[in-house]
């Protein structure tokens, strides 16, 4: 899949890359001028996490939770960072709690997807599979834009291809 196709990440200058389900800056001119106009934390926190500094990124998380607790951005990035450094099972735990916490609400279908890259990152394709399934007819249910449901068909079909290749 080329580059062009790969689905918007949510922030200038990134895409989730599609082998990985994974954010990753593609044009690191677009990301610096984003990040140069933000002034929120979850931003730098979400770059850093596409740029693979995970360390950075976790204490960055951190510092902005200390100051904004209940953030619900923060909380998802703060669980990405457990994913991303093979913490998935307490990754996977903290995001079915936020799933629960926000059911029925437009953010459910937010959360389901990061438990589905957890579920994914943790080899738990089937799970990642019901997860991004059920993120993506919530969002098609909700009119979400095109990009999220792109991302999150992408992310099912993935998920439903690695079942088939582990089960075969």
């Amino acid at each position: 899949m080329a580059l062009k196709d790969w689905p918007d990440a949510g922030f200038p200058g990134t895409a989730i890359h599609p082998g990985t389900l994974r954010p990753a800056v593609v044009d690191e001119d677009a990301c610096q001028q984003a990040l140069a106009r933000t002034a929120d934390p979850a931003d730098a926190v979400f770059v850093l996490l596409a740029r693979g500094r995970t360390a950075e990124a976790a204490e960055a998380v951190a510092a902005a939770r200390i100051k904004d607790p209940d953030s619900f951005r923060l909380q998802v990035l703060d669980a990405d960072i457990l994913a991303a450094t093979h913490r998935t099972e307490s990754a996977v735990e903290r995001l079915r709690r936020l799933a629960g916490s926000v059911g029925g609400t437009p953010a459910e279908a937010d959360v389901l997807l990061h438990l589905g890259k957890a579920q994914f990152s943790a080899g738990l394709y089937g799970a990642a599979a019901q997860s991004f399934n059920r993120a993506l007819e919530l969002r098609v249910a909700a009119g979400a834009g095109a990009a999220k449901i792109y991302s999150s068909t992408l992310a099912l079909r993935r998920a439903r291809d690695l079942e088939e290749l582990a089960a075969s």
